[in-house]
């Protein structure tokens, strides 16, 4: 699969804030509101030009934090690895980081198997309350430098 990046449309925050994921992965579906940092959004189109993705970087100077999203209806089809590999290539060429860090939801198997493979382990957890979630166990995974 080809994948593009670059910053995200207006347009695109919209399509992401209508996008619904199946439960337990609902708490990661777009929020109602618009995205406190969209210049921290960077879209992910396909060779057909379709919205497959986003990634969101936040640079913490030295690092960065990585985060990313697969449009719905892609999730659980084995893209995942190629997908986060090819944000990862991004950021790095972009924000130049000594270190990436991502936070993963500690249910996210699937999430974390991928984040796994492509050389990144957990160094820490935190619990986050979310609206409507409770308290959810976050996973904070870097890469195995």
């Amino acid at each position: 699969m080809e994948i593009r990046i670059e910053e995200a449309s207006e347009e695109t925050q919209r399509q992401l804030q209508a996008w619904r994921y199946p439960p337990p992965y609902d708490f990661y579906d777009g929020a109602a509101d618009a995205a406190l940092n969209p210049e921290r959004f960077f879209e992910a189109r396909d060779e057909h030009d379709d919205l497959i993705g986003f990634y969101y970087f936040e640079p913490k100077p030295p690092d960065l934090d990585y985060g990313l999203g697969l449009r719905p209806d892609l999730t659980g089809q084995g893209l995942g690895l190629e997908f986060f590999a090819a944000g990862l290539a991004f950021a790095h060429e972009r924000y130049r980081p000594r270190q990436v860090f991502l936070h993963v939801a500690s249910f996210n198997e699937r999430a974390r198997r991928v984040y796994e493979r492509a050389g990144f382990r957990v160094v820490s957890s935190h619990v986050r309350a979310l609206e409507g979630f409770g308290d959810v166990v976050f996973l904070t995974m870097s890469e195995d430098h």
